[in-house]
């Protein structure tokens, strides 16, 4: 054993060696036999070819981010269906709804963070979430996607892309909650792929003697890790044709919408996108836009401040809607773009990231002292030959938790879940009781379980009860 590890590591210093990165096994004599095992497993998943491709171009050099010359606003189909596209919003809806109950329709959610950020110990989707119950996120996906089966009596398979550092305490968590009353068989579990981080020199880093120091491949690498993981090849074998896919910090989120995926499927989109008008000119989201006739997203940080603030003729912004990272994706689109290697490109950001120092010396920079390389999932957009763009209303279908406090926090969220619940009741005919400054003087948690959207609660009118000031309600 100890001469097959001996002859491994020697083997891995030749790799390393041949790519001017033989510095990643300096420790491995004062390592013990499970330390080199580990050491060698973060060799092995480099792909050393691509890495010397992207030191060269974003390591080495600090690419120019062009945006097109020629750029004009998305189209976009408007929230409140308009006369004129009655018939074609009735259609999509149909068709969606037909497409589900087919069960060519999956749901595929990103959940590789971890709730540091939140002061809490833990995946990011085992954050309880809501108002009343305290539901974690996964559990109100869940209750969506039961939901969506129940309704349409169909199997509706989840897909779920953790980070390799919480990969684990997922499953334990999905084990220990029984999953949440979904079939384990139609869950399917995989990781999101890791890049190595660069010092500017181009050399990798290590974050321990026995590991390289490796950060996530952004939210683009979502497209790659369900090809490469076989997830991909799992819907297919299901007949899933279309994948609705979004990000773990949104609770407010429709979990599978007729709508969205008719109007994709009808319009014969590869892939499409939920919009938001933006609250202001210079509001930190990704811009849609339209260039060489092909869909994109120009990140906030990539606009120019000009065109940001310029107004067209009816005085509302030229460049006025935000993606916020929700998506039909047809399975077949994404096995284009990995049939050939990974089309995306890459992105680089320069960050604090902790290390080894020639010594063995752990350093905690207090400046950038090293490069991440990411792909961003809206850069696939260009490469679908048609994609469909759908705006939405923030307040029903879009409350992120991203921060502690403030804006798009935990008790943001909470409130948003709020106003839609009291706006649900109203719609349905219930009077909700408000305050002076206008919000509603009422708790309320609405369960998937019991409507799916407003227009499901309205058929229940005959189980909802009048309301009264302070009233704390559950809907389950």
């Amino acid at each position: 054993m100890a001469q097959t590890i001996r002859s491994r590591i020697e083997a891995g210093v030749r790799l390393l060696r041949r790519h001017g990165q033989e510095h990643l096994m300096q420790f491995a004599a004062q390592l013990s036999q499970e330390e080199k095992l580990r050491l060698l497993e973060d060799v092995k998943s480099i792909d050393m070819t691509l890495v010397n491709e992207l030191i060269t171009r974003y390591v080495h050099q600090k690419p120019k981010i062009d945006i097109p010359k020629e750029i004009t606003p998305a189209p976009v189909y408007p929230a409140h269906c308009p006369p004129e596209l009655q018939k074609k919003y009735q259609q999509a809806r149909e068709y969606g709804e037909r497409l589900i109950a087919e069960h060519k329709v999956a749901v595929f959610t990103v959940a590789g963070g971890m709730g540091t950020r939140l002061m809490f110990d833990g995946p990011k989707g085992s954050l309880p979430a809501t108002c009343l119950r305290n539901k974690p996120l996964f559990q109100v996906f869940a209750e969506g996607i039961i939901a969506t089966q129940r309704c349409y009596n169909s199997i509706v398979p989840w897909y779920i892309m953790t980070s390799p550092a919480n990969y684990d305490d997922t499953i334990i968590f999905f084990k220990e909650k029984k999953y949440f009353g979904l079939d384990p068989a139609n869950i399917v579990f995989f990781r999101q792929g890791m890049m190595p981080s660069f010092d500017k020199n181009g050399k990798m880093m290590l974050a321990e003697r026995h590991r390289v120091a490796t950060s996530p491949d952004g939210h683009g690498g979502s497209l790659r890790a369900v090809y490469k993981s076989g997830a991909l090849a799992d819907m297919a074998s299901r007949g899933v044709e279309y994948i609705s896919y979004f990000q773990i910090d949104n609770p407010l989120v429709y979990v599978a919408d007729p709508l969205f995926i008719g109007l994709h499927a009808l319009d014969g989109a590869e892939m499409s996108s939920k919009a938001v008008l933006k609250c202001d000119p210079l509001e930190k989201v990704g811009n849609f836009a339209i260039a060489d006739g092909r869909t994109m997203v120009i990140e906030y940080s990539d606009l120019p401040d000009e065109l940001a603030h310029q107004h067209g003729d009816d005085d509302s912004l030229m460049f006025k809607w935000g993606s916020i990272a929700i998506h039909i994706v047809s399975r077949a689109f994404v096995e284009r773009i990995n049939s050939r290697g990974f089309s995306l490109p890459w992105h680089r950001a320069d960050k604090r990231v902790p290390y080894l120092d020639e010594n063995g010396n752990r350093i905690n920079p207090d400046q950038p002292n090293a490069i991440k390389l990411e792909t961003f999932v809206f850069d696939a957009l260009p490469l679908a030959a048609k994609s469909v763009t759908l705006e939405i209303e923030r307040s029903e279908q879009f409350a992120p938790i991203k921060n502690t406090a403030g804006v798009d926090s935990l008790h943001s969220s909470q409130q948003l879940q709020i106003k839609r619940a009291a706006r649900w009741m109203e719609a349905a005919g219930i009077k909700v009781p408000r305050k002076k400054d206008g919000s509603a003087d009422v708790i309320i948690e609405i369960s998937s379980l019991f409507a799916l959207d407003a227009d499901e609660l309205a058929r229940k009118r005959a189980q909802l009860r009048p309301l009264k000031p302070g009233d704390i309600v559950y809907l389950g």
